[in-house]
């Protein structure tokens, strides 16, 4: 398990919608990923009905805050379709089974991916994708910005003119 594990668990969890669950686990996110802080204590002292409302306005109604990582690199195309085979695949090779009601390349899953098996591919092959949405979440001036500046912090830099 890579030493990022319980930043990626905690990230996947605080990327998802904010239910009764996400709620309950507050106080454990707040203590185990130090660097979710400024996120989580948003979080903790927001009325869940509007952390909830929040969320929906950052994401749903926004394809330019996608958390389905293909989305970035492959649009909604063809290509896309087996982007998302590719990454299930991934997931058998590993011993898992995608199961999910999201897509395989929602982003919280694929923190939960990399926290439980140590593989950092799908973060480090999507990462313009992710400083792209880390980007327009700090545009648009929402706390979960925080987190995908947390969750990129912890990968490799690539150096200028390689493409990833």
């Amino acid at each position: 398990m890579p030493s990022d594990a319980v930043l990626y668990q905690a990230a996947a969890l605080c990327l998802t919608y904010p239910d009764d669950d996400f709620i309950a686990r507050l106080p454990l996110l707040r203590q185990a990923a130090p660097q979710l802080r400024e996120f989580t204590d948003h979080a903790a002292v927001t009325p869940p009905q509007e952390l909830a409302a929040h969320y929906v306005r950052v994401f749903d109604f926004r394809n330019r805050h996608s958390l389905y990582l293909s989305w970035w690199h492959d649009g909604d195309t063809r290509r896309r379709g087996m982007s998302l085979v590719r990454i299930k695949e991934l997931y058998r090779r590993h011993g898992l089974e995608f199961s999910g009601e999201e897509l395989p390349d929602f982003l919280p899953a694929v923190l939960e991916f990399t926290a439980r098996t140590g593989d950092i591919s799908l973060l480090t092959e999507y990462r313009d994708g992710l400083e792209q949405l880390r980007a327009r979440l700090t545009d648009y001036g929402t706390p979960y910005a925080g987190v995908l500046d947390a969750v990129c912090a912890t990968l490799p830099t690539t150096p200028a003119g390689v493409r990833r």
